[in-house]
């Protein structure tokens, strides 16, 4: 008799350990960019404990970039949390996106904690996984990717006074690398997703020249993009959820 995942006491070990494998590349191009980070931390004033808590409770790069400058320039905590969440608004859309890859029996204590982990690089890893998606995986992957953010900012602000200004320079592209290794792979296999990713960059940088629209903050940019792309998309290429037999057989976890 075949064994379900929720028969299997190793399933949920097993999840996370899968997990824990896949967030490895971004763990890695977390430590580079976040490294960053606490560079430009310890610039502007900030100690080791106060760079390393908001690595350690805020997952997302742009918006902590972002904090330093309203930081530095001693602006208020309602611009500060106005900023967070125009710049951070497009999670919601991801967060919707994830949250229907999750078996309907999955309790909502796991949604609410893999939402600390929706990134970027973590969002596009697990949306793009087969089947349903397990919490444990995605623990798996968050513990090892928020790791790689957290141990950055502190080698970056603890050594930001020690290396050459070019190489500082040279760290701060290793985000966009990683997005390019996300796209690529995908891209190549499906003849959909590679027409979907170059007009998204042609959509991208026509909003950045159209009149009215490139007045618009680049929060909702994305968010106006990724409505409008992902909307037609789902519309003209749906694709079936192909879940097996053994992942339908298994428990929530």
């Amino acid at each position: 008799m075949k064994l379900g995942v929720s028969q299997n006491p190793y399933s949920r070990k097993i999840n996370i350990l899968n997990g824990m494998r896949d967030g490895i590349p971004i763990c890695l191009g977390y430590i580079a960019v976040s490294f960053t980070f606490g560079i430009m931390a310890r610039n502007t004033g900030l100690s080791v404990f106060q760079a390393v808590l908001i690595s350690a409770t805020n997952l997302t790069s742009a918006g902590q970039f972002a904090a330093l400058g309203i930081i530095g320039a001693s602006s208020s905590y309602v611009e500060m949390a106005f900023t967070q969440l125009i710049i951070n608004l497009r999670y919601c859309l991801m967060s919707c996106a994830l949250s229907q890859k999750f078996d309907e029996r999955t309790k909502f204590y796991h949604r609410f904690f893999v939402a600390y982990g929706v990134t970027d690089e973590i969002f596009a890893v697990t949306v793009g996984r087969p089947g349903k998606l397990r919490p444990a995986y995605s623990y798996g992957m968050i513990f090892v990717s928020a790791f790689g953010w957290t141990l950055g900012t502190f080698l970056g602000i603890v050594s930001g006074s020690i290396l050459p200004e070019r190489i500082i320079s040279a760290l701060s592209v290793a985000l966009y690398g990683m997005f390019i290794a996300i796209i690529i792979p995908p891209a190549k296999k499906d003849k959909v997703i590679r027409g979907i990713v170059i007009i998204s960059m042609l959509l991208s940088l026509a909003f950045g020249y159209i009149p009215v629209i490139k007045e618009i903050s680049s929060g909702f940019k994305i968010i106006i993009l990724t409505v409008l792309i992902a909307g037609v998309a789902a519309a003209l290429f749906p694709v079936k959820d192909d879940v097996s037999e053994e992942q339908e057989e298994g428990g929530a976890l």
